[in-house]
């Protein structure tokens, strides 16, 4: 019996002895994020499956492993298909096969502390119409029959100082005060991790990749904040940053606390709080009012001292990514190179600028045919040698006080020559982040009704990508940010019908992905920003530019670029040998400026 189908079968004896006739495992933790501690890792533990979105649902009998488009090769090459049926969302929802497999009074478990109250409101209706239950458990059987499972980070919090803030804590909080009492509301639960880290401009380090704390707060009408997070992570200077306005209390009285609110009105984000808040809430008798955070749109609109840390963030990482190019314009046509080497390189170089905190995600470094997958993540069993003659797609970014990164570049690997097909799906993912780029748009748009500019070059082709075009990022927080996206709205994707507003980051990354060959992406992040058109009737914003790196130009079919996107493309380069040229030296800074010849010259 395999590692994977013997802790399934410990699952299953665990929910016969719960009186349990199924269970649902999502990747969630209980603040709904997207990147969770070791100690919540339970799908991974479960299953084999290393993707950072899915759920599985377990019945006595059959079992179903649930993904969308970004991991539909990932998820069969990760999970055993003689154990787990692979479902893919939102074609199938978790509720939908629920509804399909579970018998007539069957008692379907769930953690109420890793689900949304929306998802258990949906999956009981589903089972209630077929005559089964859903049961919420007091504690995960995962949990009881996961030995060696860790424990909790209990790592110290940090202070993040207004020099990159741009505003203090205490000047946040009474916004939000003021937020409260204008909807006569006696406070706000933030439950997201990023949200409760910008609140009180303090950082931690207990996810991997993204610098926050586990911990939870209330913000009350006055302004004062109650704080929950274990003792042995605050520091004297934390405790001393927070002042006397901001009460201390375990992570574990949070549940007791929410059941003392009797007859508070509180507000709770429906999509950023599990459904076990709102359990604690309505059974110690507060009045739960349903809005939206009101941390997250403050938070999504960097000001100015946010926005200047993040260019200087982006000018020095741009440096070590330009770097590594060098790097393995040389390195890698020898042969030796893999995918993990190269990684492992690319983090020495940000490492080198004595800044870097920490990565803001594992790097996708993909080659050949790993490429092809636009989540992959390389690890021992994966590492594959990066080829010549072959295509190398790098995903990376770095966490820094004054900014988090995110770029991609896919390169071609010498010696011999892309194939023109190659070329053809290159030219035509970067005629569509040009487009993006370049694009000016009236106050009011969203996301959604930017996407088809940088994915009509792939469609006149007849081919698409699987993922959404644009992402927000946060200042030293999360590098997936909402609520900005820039997606197809098909399927009700969160974010997508977002306002876009000045001060928000986004993600410039179109891509193509041919199955078993290759994988192709370009990715800068920009600015919302207003434009001054001359005669405009009304307020329009473009994008600012905030990424510096050459984009490889060998996988480029000139033939195929309008006079306006080869400027761009001279305009940009020129851009990158001013912010970085200078920060070079030697090799690498004569390798750059061949790299920024334009290409109407080189």
């Amino acid at each position: 019996m395999s590692t994977y189908e013997a802790r399934l079968a410990a699952l299953r004896e665990q929910l016969k002895t719960d009186r349990l006739d199924g269970f649902v495992i999502p990747i969630c933790d209980e603040h709904m994020s997207e990147y969770i501690g070791g100690y919540a890792q339970r799908l991974a533990w479960l299953t084999g499956f290393g993707g950072s979105a899915g759920t599985a649902a377990v019945l006595s009998e059959e079992a179903a492993i649930f993904v969308d488009g970004r991991y539909t090769i990932q998820v069969r090459e990760q999970v055993d298909g003689k154990l787990w049926q692979y479902q893919q969302v939102p074609q199938t929802s978790v509720a939908d096969w629920l509804k399909a497999n579970a018998k007539q009074g069957a008692r379907i478990g769930y953690d109420p502390w890793v689900h949304t109250k929306g998802w258990a409101d949906a999956a009981a209706k589903a089972l209630a119409s077929v005559g089964a239950e859903l049961v919420a458990v007091g504690e995960n059987p995962i949990d009881k029959v996961w030995a060696g499972r860790p424990d909790p980070s209990n790592a110290k919090l940090i202070v993040l100082g207004d020099e990159y803030t741009g505003k203090g804590s205490a000047e946040k909080r009474a916004a939000i005060a003021e937020w409260l009492a204008e909807r006569k509301l006696d406070g706000a639960i933030l439950s997201a991790l990023d949200s409760v880290a910008w609140a009180f401009n303090i950082r931690g380090s207990d996810v991997s990749r993204t610098p926050v704390a586990l911990s939870f707060a209330v913000i009350n009408d006055d302004g004062t904040a109650d704080f929950y997070v274990e003792p042995d992570k605050v520091t004297d200077e934390v405790r001393q940053h927070l002042g006397n306005a901001v009460r201390l209390h375990p992570r574990t009285a949070f549940a007791p606390a929410l059941e003392a609110m009797q007859g508070k009105r509180i507000a709770v984000d429906p999509e950023r709080a599990v459904a076990a808040i709102f359990e604690k809430l309505a059974s110690g008798g507060a009045e739960i009012v349903q809005l939206r955070d009101p941390t997250v749109i403050p938070r999504a609109q960097k000001n100015p001292v946010e926005q200047a840390g993040h260019r200087a963030a982006q000018a020095r990482d741009g440096a070590a990514l330009t770097r590594f190019l060098h790097w393995l314009s040389i390195a890698a046509p020898k042969g030796s190179e893999t995918e993990l080497s190269a990684a492992a390189k690319l983090q020495s170089f940000r490492e080198a600028t004595g800044k870097l905190r920490d990565l803001s995600f594992d790097t996708i470094s993909a080659a050949g045919p790993n490429a092809a997958l636009p989540h992959y993540r390389v690890d021992e069993q994966s590492n594959r040698r990066i080829e010549p003659g072959s295509i190398y797609l790098v995903d990376s970014g770095g966490q820094y006080l004054d900014g988090t990164t995110d770029v991609t570049r896919t390169v071609w690997i010498g010696p011999g020559e892309p194939t023109a097909e190659m070329k053809d799906r290159y030219t035509r993912v970067l005629k569509g982040h040009i487009a993006l780029a370049r694009a000016v748009f009236p106050e009011g748009t969203a996301g959604s009704q930017l996407d088809a500019l940088a994915r009509q070059y792939l469609w006149q082709a007849g081919v698409d990508y699987a993922h959404g075009t644009g992402h927000g990022v946060g200042a030293f927080l999360s590098v997936h940010e909402g609520p900005q996206r820039i997606a197809k709205s098909a399927g009700g994707q969160a974010g997508t019908g977002e306002v876009l507003l000045p001060g928000m980051f986004l993600s410039n990354e179109p891509g193509y992905y041919k199955t078993g060959a290759y994988g192709i992406r370009i990715e800068n992040l920009v600015l919302v920003e207003e434009r001054q058109i001359e005669g405009a009737e009304g307020t329009y914003y473009g994008f600012e530019n905030l990424t510096w790196a050459p984009i490889d130009k060998a996988l480029v079919d000139t033939d195929l670029l309008t006079r306006d996107e080869l400027r761009w493309w001279d305009e940009y380069h020129a851009r990158v040998l001013e912010i970085v040229g200078p920060q070079l030296e030697g090799e690498a800074k004569a390798w750059l400026e061949e790299a920024c010849v334009p290409l109407g010259r080189g």
